[in-house]
């Protein structure tokens, strides 16, 4: 399943899983890049052909494998690591499991963008956040539906994370119809 989500990762560059799966992820995918990069940065073309077959061994796709040395390695070619990023989206709704997304960093692509470009109208008191915290906060508030324009900075002063209440049980056990004899 490791394997699976990797391959999902790369090819599309963002998945949503739930946060255990996600952490695990997270390490794997990026073991993968720092192999292909250093497949890229040595001029030798023999170790840019173990480098492939190391991951060859994870990535089963050849696509997926290409887009890795062709796009990805060379984009994180300076980068020292930490090329993921683990976005909490919420509680899934049947079983109240905490869900994320797991995206590259660079790849906030939205497809709405290339197909309606929009102006974007920002309220005058809403002032745009600058550095990756706001940048962050914009990207799940964008990810969750909210509009930027009327969103304001929702997170509460050191408020807990509240589970949401999990399907009840009756204490009776399964089938509690009680039988009148």
């Amino acid at each position: 399943m490791l394997r699976n989500q990797a391959e999902a990762l790369l090819r599309h560059e963002r998945i949503r899983t739930t946060v255990p799966r996600a952490k695990e992820l997270r390490p794997f995918v990026e073991r993968l890049i720092t192999i292909a990069k250093r497949g890229l940065a040595s001029g030798d073309s023999m170790r840019g052909v173990h480098a492939r077959r190391l991951v060859r061994r994870d990535i089963a796709d050849q696509l997926v494998l290409r887009k890795l040395f062709d796009g990805i390695a060379p984009r994180f070619e300076e980068r020292a690591g930490g090329y993921t990023r683990l976005l909490r989206l919420g509680w899934r709704r049947g079983d109240s499991a905490e869900l994320a997304q797991v995206e590259l960093v660079g790849s906030e692509y939205s497809h709405k963008a290339t197909e309606e470009p929009e102006t974007e109208v920002v309220a005058p008191s809403v002032k745009a956040k600058k550095g990756v915290g706001g940048r962050l906060r914009t990207v799940a508030r964008r990810l969750r539906g909210k509009d930027d324009a009327t969103a304001v900075d929702e997170r509460p002063e050191a408020a807990p994370k509240k589970r949401p209440n999990a399907r009840k049980r009756s204490s009776s056990g399964r089938g509690s119809k009680q039988s009148s004899d």
